[in-house]
């Protein structure tokens, strides 16, 4: 007897140039284009599995993290689905041998390797996660470009988690939402040295999620249009220039300038609305401080940091200047989680630049757990398919967890 399932991978993405705000909520079309770095499956991933089976009854299930959640009819999950359904019947219309695929339930689990709802981009990757593997179930001949029409829909960043490098969402123009979609700039391959430090300062689920907080924003700021219009559009073009020329500086300029306007838009929101807290605010102090003093010494941006809807910190060096930021985190941030430090950073002999003023964190630095782990990654590859032998679903169709 035949078994139809496929399991997949997909990365998390950090955007350097911002998403925040629809114009159309039920299509998740944005506001304006955004950009995002693709990181390493081998640190953040989401995989899922799905099963399609005439046998199974209830119709589709859905496991996040061993935990049955509802599919809504008509809600974001229930949206793709259905997208999928229907690309998948043209395959089946065009081929009547194919297997009815469309009209049998399905058995989908998903687990995520780093906390959920946390501002870690974990709906982005599981969205993107759930697409490849019911796109691979389904054999579908469309392309990353076209898939992400479909996983825009159901979660707005998740479309550039279907591209490994860097990558951009481009807002489109049209009403249907048809010419909104991802598109790879550059390869993961174009510039290798690219990391990227993740300081978790919280792993609680926050207090206002992005959905309600962009459509608040897009209500009430008077600062987002400014942003949208005149803002976004020049900074996709220089960032897109910075990376073909693997310009560092002028990618961590662009990518701070754009991380603070966002936050300023998220507090000229009424009510306004806090994403960062004073340990972020910190994580900024010793970012600038080592750019200040190494600029003033005649070099160039040793990092960058960017923040999305949540306090976690993002740091964005090259592997030759990372150890400086490691170190310094390490050194002001102690954390509760010992540091694996896959990449042997904590072993270099580092040198802070010349005049790099301590004092711009707080006597003695924080309390141990105030940022409590670094993830240490790199630049990563697009959704992966996995072999059999890493399902999440058992012979059932239930999570393997739960058996």
């Amino acid at each position: 007897m035949t078994v139809y399932q496929a399991t997949a991978s997909a990365p998390v993405n950090i955007a350097c140039i911002k998403y925040w705000g629809k114009r159309d909520t039920a299509l998740i079309l944005p506001t304006n284009s955004s950009l995002s770095v693709t990181l390493s499956q081998d640190h953040l991933r989401s995989t899922t599995s799905s099963r399609a089976d005439a046998s199974f009854e209830q119709g589709d299930r859905l496991w996040l993290n061993g935990k049955e959640e509802e599919i809504k009819a008509g809600g974001r999950t229930a949206t793709c689905l259905a997208a999928l359904r229907k690309w998948r019947k043209e395959v089946e219309d065009r081929d009547s041998s194919e297997p009815k695929l469309s009209e049998w339930p399905l058995r989908i689990a998903s687990y995520n390797n780093f906390p959920t709802a946390a501002g870690l981009a974990s709906s982005a990757s599981g969205l993107a996660a759930l697409v490849a593997s019911v796109s691979q179930l389904y054999a579908l001949p469309q392309s990353a470009s076209e898939l992400s029409l479909i996983a825009r829909q159901g979660s707005g960043s998740a479309c550039r988690s279907l591209f490994g490098g860097f990558v951009a969402w481009r807002m489109g123009e049209r009403d249907d939402g048809s010419d909104s979609l991802a598109e790879q700039v550059a390869t993961r391959e174009h510039w290798p040295n690219m990391h990227a430090l993740i300081c978790v300062v919280s792993d609680a689920k926050k207090g206002t999620s992005s959905t309600s907080g962009m459509q608040l924003t897009v209500k009430t700021s008077t600062l987002l249009e400014h942003r949208i219009k005149h803002v976004v559009p020049q900074r996709m073009e220089e960032i897109e220039r910075a990376i073909a020329a693997k310009d560092f500086d002028s990618f961590a300029r662009i990518t701070m300038k754009d991380s603070n306007s966002f936050h300023a838009v998220c507090l000229d929101t009424e009510p306004p609305i806090f994403y960062l807290n004073d340990v972020s605010r910190a994580i900024i102090a010793v970012i600038e401080e080592l750019n200040r003093a190494s600029i003033a010494n005649g070099n160039g941006y040793i990092a960058a940091y960017t923040f999305d809807a949540g306090p976690n910190a993002v740091i964005y060096a090259l592997e030759e200047t990372m150890p400086v930021v490691v170190n310094a985190i390490n050194e002001f941030f102690p954390q509760n989680q010992t540091f694996p430090d896959p990449f042997k950073m904590l072993n270099k002999d580092v040198t802070r630049p010349q005049g790099f003023n301590g004092a711009v964190v707080r006597e003695g630095g924080w309390e141990k757990g105030a940022v409590s782990r670094l993830i240490h990654t790199t630049v990563g590859d697009g959704p992966r398919r996995l072999g059999d032998e890493e399902s999440l679903l058992n012979e059932a169709g239930v999570p393997k967890t739960l058996a």
